[in-house]
């Protein structure tokens, strides 16, 4: 069972945008048209990520003239060129199916927020006497 986990590492990506189910992201395919090779960008909110290692899927989701539109992409696939995180998503769902029942701004997912850490808190609890 090593042999094949080993044999698996070889064909990984080294380099994994790091995102999860509810965010917004961007993943740009390689498409061969004959003899020419293009990248075509599908944008939308992932609504599932499933399996490990080299067999490892996520599915996005994103509406297209009024009708759903769903891909599930490997993510160490050769035929993706790169996954850009748009935005952030608050979720408490391991899985969005229920997205598929919704319309409109119902599908829309909480973004979140990081907060700015500052190294000082100038200003803040102190009063100034004059």
């Amino acid at each position: 069972m090593d042999i094949i986990r080993e044999l698996e590492k070889e064909f990984m990506k080294k380099e994994i945008t790091d995102f999860k189910v509810g965010d917004t992201v961007r993943v740009a395919v390689k498409i061969k048209e004959g003899d020419k090779t293009r990248s075509q960008a599908f944008e939308g909110i992932v609504i599932a990520r499933k399996g490990s290692g080299i067999k490892e899927t996520f599915a996005v989701r994103h509406i297209s003239f009024g009708e759903g539109v769903e891909r599930v992409f490997q993510v160490h696939s050769p035929q993706i060129d790169s996954i850009k995180v748009i935005k952030k998503g608050k979720v408490k769902r391991a899985r969005l199916y229920y997205l598929r029942k919704r319309i409109g701004k119902h599908t829309t997912v909480k973004e979140e927020r990081e907060v700015a850490k500052s190294g000082t808190d100038a200003g803040v609890g102190e009063k100034s006497i004059s």
